[in-house]
């Protein structure tokens, strides 16, 4: 009888929850078009190709904004900005609390309780109230708003790699490497981390999905990305009037639905990777 391996153990109860392989593919897409937002864009993000708050027509699938740009260009440069920010703060954050719980969780005693205090400190701040002070105190712009939401996030892992190395150090193998005199390096990141790395994975699609969504909220509020850089959330920036509201809805559906499109499917595939890494699973 031929046994599977665990990546075909993995993909075979991945596959086993079809909403998530229909995200998976639904990211795919929307990933996609975004690299390729240079190619397929019809026209310039920033370019004044149409009339003042045109409907959706023939030559403007998606209608042009207030001052004439058309709005399918800037949702798929906006879409790979906020993507941008999402994935660079989600690595930002998940280096600097994989880094610090290691530390914490193998040497203990006083880094782990510097560490670990620090950590309840930054928790201890209402998050988007840090996160907004943050942004008010640095120049808004694309990298500092990725570098703010990067060391913001990171409490969450530093916790969650801690209570993992505290369970892994007890363990035969990593005691049997202690003795065998084998470097620290090695014991950290060839032994520990790899056991570790199912967790983060986990946790990190949750932080991706935040991460997009609070630069959508920063942007809204005029504290994220500056125009005339397209962003997500900069784009529901222009539609706050009640009269974009309910005469142009084509100003701020198409970026709403993709920022719940993205954060759904990011959600539904961690929800399945977490079952389908579960070394308890079936």
């Amino acid at each position: 009888m031929n046994s599977e391996s665990y990546m075909q153990t993995v993909i075979r109860r991945f596959r086993r929850h079809h909403l998530a392989a229909v995200s998976l593919l639904v990211l795919f897409v929307i990933v996609a078009a975004a690299l390729l937002a240079p190619v397929i864009a019809p026209y310039d993000p920033d370019e004044l190709a149409g009339p003042f708050s045109g409907a959706p027509s023939r030559e403007f699938w998606l209608g042009t904004d207030q001052i004439g740009r058309d709005v399918l260009s800037r949702l798929l440069y906006a879409t790979r900005i906020s993507l941008l920010v999402g994935v660079m703060a989600t690595v930002i954050s998940t280096v600097i609390g994989v880094i610090l719980g290691l530390i914490a969780g193998y040497f203990g005693g006083v880094a782990d309780m510097v560490i670990m205090r620090f950590t309840d400190m930054v928790m201890s701040f209402p998050y988007i109230l840090l996160v907004l002070v943050a942004a008010a105190i640095f120049k808004p712009g694309l990298w500092n708003i990725i570098l703010i939401l990067g060391f913001v996030d990171w409490p969450g892992i530093a916790r969650l790699v801690r209570g993992n190395v505290l369970n892994l150090r007890e363990t035969n193998f990593v005691k049997g490497n202690i003795v065998a005199g084998m470097p620290l390096r090695h014991i950290l990141f060839s032994e520990i981390l790899p056991n570790t790395v199912a967790p983060i994975l986990i946790y990190a699609t949750s932080v991706l999905a935040l991460s997009i969504l609070d630069e959508a909220a920063l942007s809204f509020l005029g504290q994220g990305v500056q125009p005339p850089t397209a962003s997500l959330g900069n784009m529901l920036n222009g539609a706050q009037s009640l009269t974009v509201l309910t005469t142009q809805p084509w100003l701020w559906i198409p970026p709403g639905l993709v920022i719940i499109t993205v954060v759904m499917a990011i959600n539904f595939i961690g929800d399945a990777l977490r079952d389908a890494l579960d070394p308890n699973g079936c």
